[in-house]
């Protein structure tokens, strides 16, 4: 067997250590709070596949975290892949309802990305903008970077598992497209995982409770203002890919009530766009 810090081994990279599971328990599965449990697993296909599947007889508030995903998925299945340690990648099981109707759930992507935005501004020192509807954005050498991705599920029953995935020490060379980026690349101050984690699940924790006691409206709960406040694609002109070969173009001036992007097209049209009908949104240029 290999030693785990011999070199080849699970800990050999002492510049990624593992999450501390019995410090992030003691720290959030709290009675009164919204967690209720916390696992960290070495490595899984998909900690969104796995909460999923025992969402039914799992309370709400399990936290599912992998050290690393080998089957690890983006909107529309794309790949999300990264080295061992070098990120965030976790899931979270909720069940809204029934204090929120079912067609405000759609809010609940745009929800993590304000509340894993906020926590890591305020944790690393990094302004993360969003970009519609669900990538986390850093700015490495003056460019826009992908530095995460969250994706929202249905599951069985009342429940929506949210998987949220963050690249924190990737480096240059592991980026796994030239568009990504990560926290160490955008110059963060701390990018230690486990007070970063804690942060984005308190934020979380924060603002879902509030839309909640909102009954999910988004405005009495401020997330729709503070959406729009970081939303990077609002004010730019943009293509929306659709299916079938369709696009839009337009610029991107708000995002409705139902969590969708208000296109203004150059016919003087407006034109929402919900999450499901796009197939990549990019500049129009």
């Amino acid at each position: 067997m290999t030693p785990q810090n011999a070199p080849g081994g699970r800990w050999s990279d002492l510049d990624r250590p593992p999450l501390n599971a019995s410090a992030l328990r003691h720290a959030l599965v709290r009675s009164g709070t919204l967690w209720t449990s916390l696992d960290v697993v070495q490595a899984t296909g998909s900690t969104n596949s796995d909460l999923a599947a025992r969402a039914a007889d799992t309370p709400e508030g399990a936290v599912l975290v992998a050290e690393e995903q080998t089957a690890g998925r983006g909107r529309l299945d794309r790949d999300w892949t990264a080295p061992a340690r070098s990120g965030l990648f976790f899931s979270v099981l909720l069940k809204p309802g029934p204090d929120v109707p079912v067609e405000r759930w759609a809010w609940l992507t745009l929800l993590a990305g304000v509340a894993t935005a906020t926590a890591v501004a305020r944790t690393a020192g990094v302004d993360t903008a969003l970009k519609w509807p669900n990538d986390l954005l850093v700015t490495v050498d003056g460019e826009e970077r992908k530095a995460g991705g969250i994706l929202a599920e249905r599951a069985s029953g009342d429940s929506v598992v949210i998987g949220i995935g963050l690249n924190v020490t990737l480096r240059t060379d592991e980026l796994p497209v030239p568009a990504a980026g990560s926290l160490a690349l955008a110059g963060a101050r701390n990018v230690d995982r486990d007070p970063l984690l804690r942060a984005v699940l308190r934020s979380l924790e924060t603002w879902y409770g509030e839309w909640r006691a909102a009954g999910g409206d988004p405005a009495a709960s401020r997330l729709q203002e503070a959406y729009a406040a970081g939303c990077a694609t609002l004010g730019r002109t943009v293509r929306a890919e659709l299916p079938g070969g369709r696009s839009l173009t337009g610029e991107a001036v708000a995002v409705d009530g139902e969590g969708r992007l208000v296109l203004a097209a150059e016919d003087g049209g407006s034109h929402p766009v919900s999450a499901g009908d796009i197939i990549h949104l990019r500049p129009a240029s």
